[in-house]
């Protein structure tokens, strides 16, 4: 067993919700076991500012995006972001126009990481990226999967009336969402519930089951249970029509 488990983390540029694992994380992980070699942050789902507008708009409403874009400015100006946690304690940034870039492959080989993890990372890893860290590459998904594979789950999941979600650490492969899973949590949903504080508890307790994760993958006591794909569905983002039912079920966005 190595003195440390290198772990190199891709993620996307997310001040209000997935800040909220790293936080977690990186106060909680064991330094003593886990080292991270380096974090890659990209923005988040790769088009034009526009489209991502349009799909907020449609998704949250016009005082809903209102709301939500004043947080995020709120969030900005007071200087909180990933990079600056990671800088915090001293983790190199890892820049990449695409993951799956040659030179970004190659950089990444340098680094020698054991284990590369993505957090909500906005492109699809390929053959030569998957293949590149020792241990190989692992996601964390809010969901349970087969059967909420793809976007929003955590949405997805209360809209269909689960009593929690579940969160899914996974191994990756060429197919999305289809590697085998390496360990669950669940995250009780109330009769009412709020899509916001169900997503930021969800953060807050995917960080501690990566934790959890990559320890039993640095101990070499990891279990891996494959995926029957036979019950596999995948979820697009929501429309206008989704989000009317969720809120008849009582449930709010925000």
């Amino acid at each position: 067993m190595p003195d440390k488990l290198r772990v190199l983390f891709v993620t996307e540029d997310d001040p209000l919700y997935v800040i909220r694992l790293f936080e977690v994380f990186f106060r909680e992980f064991p330094a003593n076991a886990l080292e991270v070699c380096g974090i890659t942050i990209d923005r988040a789902f790769h088009e034009p500012r526009w489209k991502t507008l349009r799909r907020m708009l449609r998704f949250y409403g016009l005082s809903g995006t209102a709301r939500i874009t004043a947080r995020f400015l709120r969030a900005r100006l007071s200087g909180q972001s990933i990079a600056r946690l990671a800088s915090e304690k001293s983790i190199p940034m890892v820049p990449a126009r695409s993951v799956n870039d040659a030179d970004y492959i190659e950089r990444v080989a340098r680094l020698a990481p054991d284990v590369i993890v993505s957090v909500a990372a906005p492109e699809i890893f390929r053959k030569n990226l998957l293949r590149t860290p020792r241990l190989g590459c692992i996601n964390i998904h809010s969901g349970r999967l087969p059967v909420y594979r793809g976007m929003m789950p955590t949405f997805w999941q209360m809209l269909r009336g689960e009593t929690a979600v579940t969160i899914t650490v996974h191994e990756m492969a060429e197919a999305l969402d289809a590697g085998a899973i390496l360990g669950t949590v669940n995250v009780p949903i109330a009769a009412r519930d709020s899509l916001d504080r169900v997503i930021t508890v969800t953060k807050q307790e995917g960080a501690r089951l990566l934790i959890d994760v990559l320890g039993k993958i640095h101990r070499g006591e990891a279990t891996r249970t494959a995926l029957d794909m036979k019950q596999a569905s995948y979820f697009s983002f929501p429309m206008r029509e989704h989000v009317r039912e969720f809120r008849k079920q009582g449930h709010r966005l925000l």
